[in-house]
């Protein structure tokens, strides 16, 4: 089947697909705590950060037989808060705003202040992992940033993901992100790779298209 990635201009349509891939993970039950309230509250907390990618930064979705299977969210280091964003989280997490502000302070605590991509998130649609198709986002902007000779950064949410980005050359930052009486996660960086290392990677990015299609 063939896969293919593209730029995505759609916001809610990524903020939906990635609050439904995280609507039971950890980091969501520490956040919400109740089921009901989960789904509503991250679509629009996701669909609020795609917004804001879309103009500081870089937006793919990856596609099979046209549907939308995964997203990948990046921005480009540093980059402006959310204009009113404890406000609109405010207004739409209610009681829970208070543990969304508690996250933010202890991410941005740990956030490299040089410049850098920031993979904010990478969700696959249900039904679609363990198919390689998480690699193929990363190794799409991988190749820009190599040809940049930029370092990235993220927060792994689970160990299952931060072994997958240790298979594509993040390294453990020294101090792990732990939220009160709540879950770990894993800041991680991949240091930047030299033009010579990234001619491979480098020549397939070449010229940014829209998109690109790859058999997996």
């Amino acid at each position: 089947m063939t896969a293919e990635i593209t730029r995505m201009r759609d916001a809610a349509l990524a903020g939906e697909l990635i609050a439904d891939t995280f609507g039971s993970d950890a980091i969501t039950r520490w956040l919400v705590p109740p089921v009901r309230d989960r789904l509503p509250i991250q679509r629009r907390f996701f669909t609020m950060h795609v917004a804001h990618a879309l103009d500081h930064g870089d937006v793919y979705g990856i596609r099979e037989s046209g549907a939308l299977a995964g997203v990948a969210v990046w921005f480009t280091a540093p980059f402006p808060e959310i204009p009113g964003q404890e406000e609109a989280i405010a207004s739409f997490a209610g009681e829970h705003a208070e543990r969304y502000g508690v996250l933010g302070q202890q991410m941005d605590k740990l956030h490299p202040h040089e410049p850098h991509h920031y993979l904010a998130f990478i969700a696959l649609a249900r039904g679609k992992t363990g198919r390689g198709l998480g690699s193929l986002l990363l190794e799409e902007h991988h190749g820009r940033l190599d040809a940049q000779e930029m370092p990235a950064y993220l927060e792994a949410s689970s160990e299952a993901s931060r072994r997958l980005y240790l298979r594509h050359g993040y390294a453990d930052m020294p101090e792990l992100l732990r939220l009160p009486g709540g879950p770990v996660m894993y800041p991680m960086w991949r240091a930047s790779r030299s033009s010579a290392s990234a001619e491979v990677d480098a020549s397939r990015s070449a010229g940014s298209p829209e998109s690109r299609s790859h058999e997996v």
